[in-house]
Parts: structure tokens; sequence; C-alpha cells
């Protein structure tokens, strides 16, 4: 019951996030005065940005749906059954699963609808009304995760085809290489002479493309290093572990940092975004109270300020959500390994904490490394902020806060089922 369950969930967070984003962004399209554009713009690229964890999301409801699925098919491969079979049998699956999943997660989207439209920008609220998708865009929204899971589904078969031993073996994946995070290393010097060297750019016009390629090149940097760097870390705690806790911590990230890093990437990038927005909201905020705004200009920098909040947010829900599959599917594959703990004399609360632990290590490196990186780059914009607008600074930064309860809250709400499969 579960491994249909789970998946169903999984798909049912994917599509109600995603009709949740669509349906907030769709708003800004009936702006027709001269802002219009700077908002759809900055609407374009706070989509851009969520887009990331929501990738991330989609990517771990299709693997919770593998994993017990391809377990299954090898079996019935080991026992004779013919490609073709356990082929359509996984593509019927997948389908089904996806298709009840995004049905709820639509419904899900039209009930929270009206809380969402509370959220105000040009000093009122959006109404329920504009942030609400019509019906034939959450039916595209709906049949869009359906065919991607489907297709995913019939894309991942190869490994159940070709090789259903190495699928029941549980065979390692291979050693992250240390290219990636050379080539990252060398990106974070060159994005630091740039800030460095903003003078010499001459006009705005050029500084301000020189500050987006500094930037470019950093949230690159950080996504290609990130799974390095916790793999390092990882196996510098398995060395020096004081407590088996943060052992089976450091092991359950080296099974695969990649993997580990990928589930929390984008906070990597809300955070740096968070301060350096921020920061930048801030100081807009002090030079917009020495003059008299008129017209859709006066919340301009307030309605920056709560988009900022609502990517952070928004990034860390999706995070969150991701965090919570990916527990739950972690829990049900090692099931065998956590009665076995528990036979050996391991508590359960022991256990609890390990699985914890893997998940906020992560977590706490995304968020706070590149928040550091990006008070590296922009030392006198955070700074200035920090003197001038501490508050307002301060209340952006909150947002990454409240993240992190939400990731919180969602590994706390998979102790029952821990609980439940240690129990078994």
């Amino acid at each position: 019951m579960g491994s249909i369950l789970l998946p169903a969930v999984a798909f049912m967070c994917v599509t109600a996030l995603l009709a949740i984003v669509l349906g907030g962004a769709q708003s800004f399209w009936s702006y027709r005065d001269e802002l219009a554009g700077l908002y759809q713009a900055f609407t374009v690229i706070a989509l851009v940005l969520m887009g990331v964890p929501l990738v991330s999301l989609g990517a771990a409801a299709a693997k919770l749906m593998a994993r017990g699925r391809d377990h299954r098919l090898a079996t019935l491969r080991l026992l004779g059954a013919t490609a073709s079979d356990t082929s359509a049998l996984a593509v019927l699956e997948a389908g089904v699963i996806a298709l009840l999943g995004s049905i709820a997660g639509a419904l899900v989207a039209v009930a929270v609808s009206p809380l969402i439209g509370l959220i105000h920008f040009r000093g009122t609220s959006l109404g329920t009304a504009s942030v609400l998708l019509p019906a034939w865009g959450s039916a595209a929204v709906v049949l869009a995760v359906t065919l991607i899971a489907t297709v995913s589904a019939a894309l991942s078969l190869r490994r159940v085809n070709i090789s259903p031993l190495g699928v029941a073996l549980k065979q390692q994946a291979p050693a992250i290489p240390w290219l990636p995070a050379l080539i990252a290393v060398i990106g974070l010097i060159v994005a630091s002479l740039i800030t460095g060297n903003l003078s010499a750019f001459g006009g705005v016009a050029a500084i301000i493309a020189a500050v987006g390629i500094a930037l470019t090149i950093t949230l690159f940097a950080i996504d290609m290093i990130g799974a390095w760097v916790l793999g390092m870390t990882a196996r510098r705690q398995a060395r020096r572990a004081q407590k088996p806790a943060q052992l089976l911590a450091a092991r359950a990230i080296l099974e695969s940092p990649r993997a580990a890093w990928r589930q929390v990437s984008g906070v990597a990038v809300a955070s740096f975004v968070a301060v350096f927005a921020g920061a930048g909201v801030s100081l807009l905020g002090v030079m917009e109270s020495s003059g008299e705004q008129i017209g859709p200009e006066k919340y301009l920098v307030s309605d920056i300020r709560t988009g900022v909040i609502i990517v952070v947010v928004g990034t860390f829900a999706m995070v969150a959500c991701t965090v919570g599959v990916n527990q739950a599917a972690q829990i049900v594959d090692r099931a065998d390994i956590s009665r076995s703990l528990g036979i050996m004399g391991a508590p359960l609360e022991l256990q609890d904490s390990a699985r914890k632990q893997a998940a906020v290590k992560p977590l706490l490196l995304a968020s706070l490394g590149s928040a550091g990186l990006a008070a590296f780059f922009l030392f006198p914009m955070v700074g200035g902020a920090l003197l001038f607008a501490p508050l307002s600074l301060a209340i952006v930064l909150s947002s990454v806060a409240i993240g992190f309860a939400l990731v919180l809250l969602a590994l706390r709400a998979t102790k029952p089922l821990l609980l439940r499969v240690a129990s078994a």
C-alpha cells in the first residue's frame, strides 16, 4: 500500500505547488501601466528560481515511485518475465498513480487559492479569482505531470531490463569526480575578481551586466561544488564521529552526496537571492523614503520585498516536501535495516536522530554557505543594508528561518512512518 500511497502523495505535492506558483504568476499579466513589464520580468525570474526545487521535488516523486517498482519488476525479470511485460506494467502503474496524485494536487491548489489571494501587491490583495488557474490550465498541469511521470517510468526501465540483478543487489553509485569542484572554484575566483573591480566597467549598464554575470557564475559554481563539499564534510564527520547518530548520518550522506545535495540545491539559490535581493531592497527603501512617490511606483520596493520573501519561503516549502518524500522513501527502502538495528539494541531515537542529521546537514551547508558567499561578494551592499536598514534586511532574512521550520516539520511528519516500519 505504501508503494502506491507515498508516490501519489508526492505527485499531489508537485501538482499543487506547480498550480499555485503558476496561478500566482498569472495575476501579474493583467497589469497594463508603465511598470507592468518590470513586474512581469520579476515574475519570470521568480518562476525560474522556484523551478529548480520544483524539478527536484518532481524527480524525488519519480524516484520514490521507481524504488519499489524496480525491485518488483526486477524480481519478475529474474523469474522469466519478458521485457515487454515489465514495460507495460511499469508504464501503466506510473500513469495511474501520477494521474490520481496530480488530480488531488489540483484540488488542493483550488482549496488554498483563497489564502494565496490574501497576499498584497500594489496596496491591495490579489484576490482568489486572479490566482486561481482556469479549468483548462489545471487540466494542462495534471496532464503534464502525468505525462512526465509516464515518460520517466518508461526511460528508467532500461536499468531493470538490462541489469535486473544489479537492481536487486542495490549496487553503489559511482564516486563524485573532483573536476566539477575545480571548475566551481575557478568560477568563484572569477566572480570575486569581477565584483571586486566593478569600477573598471565604466557605465551603469556595464556594471549591471557585470554583476549579473558574476551572480550567474556564482550560482552555477555553488551547484557544482555543493555535492563535493558535502561529501568531504561527511567523510570528515564519519572519521571523527563521537556519537553513533553522527556516524550513521555521515554514512547516509556518503551513500550518494550528489543526491543529498540535489534535494536542497534550490535552498542554495534561495539563500543567495535572499541576501542579495534583501540587501538591495533595503537600500532602495532608504532611497525611496527620501523622495515622494506617486502611482504604482510607491509600492514597488515593498512589492519586491514581498516577492523575495515568497520566493524564499516557497523554495523552502518545496524543499521541505522533497525532504519529506525522500525520507519516506528511505524509511520504506531501509525497513529491514531499521528492524535489524532494533534487534541489535539500537534505540529508535538513535535512528531518528541520524536521519534528521543526514537531512539537516546538507540544508545548513546549502543555506549558510550560499548566504555567506553572497555576503562576501556583495559586502558593500550588505554592509550598507545592515547599517541603514537593518530591520528591512532582517524581515527578508527571517524568511530563511521560516523555511528551516518547514523542513523540520517535514522531518517530524515522517517519524510515525519510521515507528510503524521499525515495529512491523
